[in-house]
């Protein structure tokens, strides 16, 4: 088991004029303490399970590249980009720079999309089916694989076309960085991961929901054809970590009553028992996603809980 932290909330200083330097921070920090991971959101305003609209938010593509320019070893990704918000072949000439710039440490992760509020808010057109905002994600990677390897790519999908597109210099990674699909649609979306991504990513449910959604995963790698030990797979959830009953009682009370929770909320000792369970289940990387700079939860996972799994 390997572990990652995701900043998915811009607050962890006053200030937002500061929040640059709040995320270089920790992912700076999480370098150096053993993660093997660090993503961003991809939202131009705060998601409903996170936050208030009209919470600071920064641009997830800028912010990449920056953190890819001041850190050295930590794997960095959006989770997740959202197909509708870039046109893909402008994003996969985004990604391989933001690769080229980390000398080959991206990930790109991507999904469908959901967030009907900031498409609109955005002047983007929302595809009400999810059948077709899948679609257009599957047909993305496709085309974003292809502008990475071909010297010249001629592309004409159903929602995307090229016609002899360069792109160079291609990504530093060879044959091209890891795709990462986000999602758990047991239909499409895990259909599109065993077709086309390197990495998925399970968001929702506890052990006996992950169990499921790896064993439907593995169904679908069986119908394509496609070796499913070779496809990574991560789980990302909130934790909020005490050394003791106490601690995690004050943590309670201080961060999270009043506020929308669905993550783990318990002591040190209860996260690795289930952790052990995630990795039981099939899970290679746990993701925290840290929503509100609980810098104790971060220091315990790298002193306490790492160390069981290493």
């Amino acid at each position: 088991m390997k572990f990652g932290i995701h900043n998915s909330s811009w607050l962890d200083r006053r200030d937002p004029a500061d929040a640059f330097e709040a995320v270089k921070a920790k992912a700076q920090w999480a370098e150096n303490h053993g993660f093997v991971w660090f993503s961003i959101m991809d939202h131009m305003i705060q998601i409903p399970r996170v936050g208030p609209p009209d919470e600071p938010i920064l641009e997830g593509w800028t912010v990449l590249a920056a953190l890819a320019a001041v850190t050295s070893r930590i794997r960095l990704a959006t989770l997740a980009t959202v197909v509708g918000y870039r046109n893909p072949a402008h994003l996969a000439k985004i990604a391989a720079s933001v690769d080229l710039i980390s000398r080959g440490r991206l990930t790109l992760g991507i999904g469908a999309g959901f967030f009907e509020d900031e498409y609109k808010q955005y002047g983007w057109e929302f595809p009400p089916l999810p059948a077709t905002r899948i679609g257009q994600m599957e047909e993305a990677v496709q085309l974003i694989v292809k502008m990475w390897t071909e010297k010249r790519t001629t592309f004409h999908g159903r929602y995307f076309h090229v016609d002899d597109a360069i792109l160079e210099p291609k990504p530093v990674q060879k044959p091209r960085p890891p795709i990462m699909i986000a999602g758990t649609g047991e239909q499409l979306t895990l259909r599109a991961v065993a077709r086309v991504a390197d990495a998925c990513n399970i968001v929702d449910g506890d052990v006996a929901d992950v169990r499921h959604k790896l064993d439907v995963l593995r169904r679908h790698c069986d119908a394509v054809g496609r070796d499913y030990d070779t496809i990574e797979k991560t789980r990302i959830q909130a934790w909020v970590l005490g050394r003791n009953d106490a601690a995690v009682a004050g943590k309670r009370e201080r961060l999270i009553a009043g506020r929308s929770f669905g993550g783990f909320v318990g002591t040190v000792s209860e996260a690795i028992d289930l952790i052990g369970q995630y990795e039981d289940a099939g899970i290679d990387v746990m993701i925290n996603a840290d929503r509100f700079s609980d810098a104790e939860t971060r220091e315990l996972f790298a002193s306490d809980v790492m160390p069981r799994f290493a």
